[in-house]
């Protein structure tokens, strides 16, 4: 099915835009490669669900700023707003405007909007991080560290994506198809996390098609 789908593809590869190069100033630990050379990095193996569940990565804790009153979820939500909504007693939201890149929508009410895990917590566990810390997996659960770990979508867009990998699901926005990939390869990338053979087959098919020019950030977790 996604052989088909990439067959469709392959003429947006002249309209899709490569993901935009990192701003001058974002902090010297991050780089930069093209999507196919970001997806060699990236090491191989099966995935095991053996044990997961959601309370193994704390979230939402109290975010980057303590003192705000605002948990990570609602400052995802504020950096992310198109127009930025009003603030009230315990960083309650209002207001505002927001994109589901997912999707293409446009939502003005903050509380239909959930901010997804890119790499699903399951997923993450499966490729890598049962093997952490409740420390560490707590910091991938609250990541603002980059942008693509956490992204404020429609909850019907988070629904259909479930814990699904690039295999199975990818944004119903074709227009976003490679920045989705791009962003799914560069946090497996900065957390250390690998791919099962599916799910590298299926990047591999955007790596050597539309997505070949994307542009991927490459970043590490703070310690």
């Amino acid at each position: 099915m996604l052989k088909n789908l990439m067959r469709g593809l392959v003429p947006l590869a002249l309209i899709l835009s490569p993901l935009a190069a990192p701003s001058p100033a974002l902090s010297a630990g991050v780089g930069v490669v093209l999507l196919p050379d970001a997806l060699a990095e990236l090491p191989e193996a099966t995935e095991d669900p053996t044990g997961f569940r959601p309370a193994a990565f704390p979230h939402w804790n109290t975010g980057l700023d303590a003192a705000d009153g605002c948990d990570t979820r609602s400052e995802v939500l504020l950096a992310e707003a198109v127009d930025a909504p009003g603030t009230g007693a315990d960083c309650a939201l209002t207001g505002g405007r927001w994109t589901s890149y997912y999707d293409g929508q446009s939502v003005t009410d903050p509380t239909t909007l959930r901010v997804d895990h890119l790499v699903p917590l399951a997923e993450a566990w499966e490729s890598g991080a049962s093997g952490w810390t409740q420390e560490r997996r707590e910091r991938f659960a609250n990541d603002q560290g980059a942008t693509a770990t956490l992204v404020a979508v429609t909850a019907r867009s988070q629904r259909a994506k479930g814990d699904r990998d690039p295999a199975e699901w990818v944004p119903s926005d074709a227009g976003q198809y490679c920045r989705y990939v791009g962003e799914w390869i560069s946090t497996k990338l900065r957390w250390g996390l690998s791919v099962d053979k599916d799910e590298m087959e299926a990047l591999k098919l955007f790596a050597d098609g539309p997505c070949e020019e994307t542009v991927v950030l490459r970043s590490t977790p703070r310690s």
